[in-house]
């Protein structure tokens, strides 16, 4: 499923973003792989997520990260999916983070798949299609 998917759109979740800034060699990270193979995509809660880790001196170093990303804005849409999401996952008690059903909400509503690190928390959620990284 994944080559099919070859140069569309895709998100990325946070713990990529944060992978990436710490690691020195960045041309071996997850990110700079996904670059090289999708268009890459946040959502205005990963940006959140993301800067508010660095200091105010730092801040520029993070938005140079996401400078070439599409911020996708976190609406009415994605907040209603993210009801449905938190609903299932209650029923079922498998709760995750609210920050992660925002994220996957966003991906969801959006169409895309998404990229993360903590697999194990979204593939709890259902209609949520997952890139391995």
């Amino acid at each position: 499923m994944v080559e099919s998917m070859e140069n569309s759109r895709i998100l990325v979740d946070t713990n990529i973003l944060i992978d990436h800034f710490r690691k020195k060699r960045k041309n071996t990270t997850i990110l700079y792989r996904l670059n090289e193979q999708y268009h890459l995509a946040i959502s205005t809660i990963t940006e959140f997520e993301f800067l508010s880790g660095f200091s105010k001196a730092q801040e520029a170093l993070g938005r140079e990260i996401v400078r070439e990303m599409d911020i996708l804005s976190f609406n009415t849409d994605c907040a209603r999916q993210a009801v449905i999401i938190y609903r299932a996952l209650k029923t079922q008690n498998a709760l995750v983070p609210p920050m992660d059903i925002f994220i996957a909400a966003t991906a969801i509503v959006h169409q895309l798949p998404l990229a993360t690190l903590n697999a194990k928390h979204f593939e709890r959620i259902k209609d949520l299609i997952l890139i391995p990284a």
